[in-house]
């Protein structure tokens, strides 16, 4: 016959005969109590087969090692990506990571706040969708838990930012399609899913300008996150009505250029950086997608790995001391160019 399941550490305690206050010393950390009891207590529980309820003994507690991570939609790789090395970061640390997604919809973002708010967590890191972002339920929870915004901005919101240099990061790849080809067109939706959009739209304005050429915006329809059929269709629509200015076609992101690409093969166009071309297309991101596409994709890469320890880092700085920076602190990563074969 089984023996019972044990379903807390109080019944854990009466049946190893180790103590309450030394389980939770040891639960807290196995080094603060003496090796000869923490070998007790590792043996109990290979002998009983139980595991805490680490969430629950958090919650128990004025202050948790729970950290909320909250990413617009992890189907995208992006953030899928991004999310993984903050989520990372935080077990590294010794933190307990709980990562959410608000699957595209923004309505779900204030939801998950509140969601890691009742886990009392130790602090939030959140790439916000921005412009669809539910800002009162943000600064609502900024006011109780330390809170560090990644990847996207939303001014004055949280302790502190970190992201990527979109005014650097344009202006590199707007130059480099300059000097190698005709200037670039920029193709974006006219309902941009993040703040990231609109400043990648006001930089590759100031390169252009900067480069002594007029700028060139496509603005098409469509919001929310299908992207690559936002690209190939609206895209496709774009290419079949003609009357680019040149053959150039900087993306907003390379979702949207990876749309792109679709639309121009099933045109019968060639997109490429050479004699017999039709078309360059070039992106930003560096999605991880964008090396496989045929061709392969020129884009902007972003630190991913950077944005996500600083981010985390930043946090733990705040949680440690217990004391928020007197001024927001903002911290931008430089991108870097990727010549691949779209341009």
């Amino acid at each position: 016959m089984a023996p019972p399941k044990i379903r807390n550490m109080e019944e854990f305690a009466a049946i190893s005969g180790i103590s309450r206050p030394t389980l939770s010393k040891y639960f807290n950390n196995p080094d603060s109590v003496r090796k000869s009891t923490r070998l007790r207590i590792e043996a109990a529980l290979e002998k009983h087969d139980y595991r805490p309820n680490i969430y629950a003994m958090n919650q128990n507690r004025q202050t948790t090692r729970n950290i909320g991570v909250l990413v617009p939609n992890l189907a995208d790789p992006f953030f899928n990506e991004i999310g993984r090395a903050v989520e990372v970061a935080c077990i590294e640390a010794g933190y307990s990571p709980i990562l959410l997604s608000s699957h595209g919809k923004p309505e779900l973002e204030a939801e998950n706040l509140e969601s890691l708010r009742a886990l009392k967590p130790a602090g939030i890191l959140l790439a916000p969708f921005g412009r669809g972002s539910d800002r009162k339920a943000i600064d609502k929870i900024a006011k109780e838990v330390p809170l560090v915004l990644f990847d996207a901005n939303i001014s004055e919101t949280g302790a502190a930012f970190v992201g990527t240099d979109n005014l650097q990061s344009l202006g590199l790849i707007v130059e480099y399609l300059c000097r190698s080809g005709a200037p670039p067109s920029f193709f974006e939706m006219e309902t941009p899913a993040n703040p990231n959009a609109i400043k990648r739209r006001q930089a590759y304005q100031r390169s252009m300008e900067a480069h002594g050429f007029a700028p060139h915006i496509l603005q098409v329809k469509g919001s929310g996150w299908n992207f690559e059929e936002i690209g190939q269709v609206e895209g496709g629509a774009v290419l079949r009505q003609g009357g680019l200015p040149t053959n150039t076609l900087l993306c907003s992101n390379d979702r949207l250029a990876i749309g792109m690409l679709s639309a121009a093969y099933k045109l019968g166009l060639k997109v490429g950086h050479g004699p017999g071309c039709d078309l360059r297309i070039a992106g930003h991101d560096d999605h991880p997608f964008s090396r496989f596409t045929c061709p392969s994709l020129t884009t902007i890469a972003q630190d991913y790995a950077a944005i996500a320890e600083r981010a985390a880092t930043s946090l733990f700085r705040i949680i440690d001391t217990n004391e928020r920076p007197a001024t927001r602190v903002e911290t931008l990563f430089e991108g870097k160019l990727v010549l691949r074969d779209s341009a």
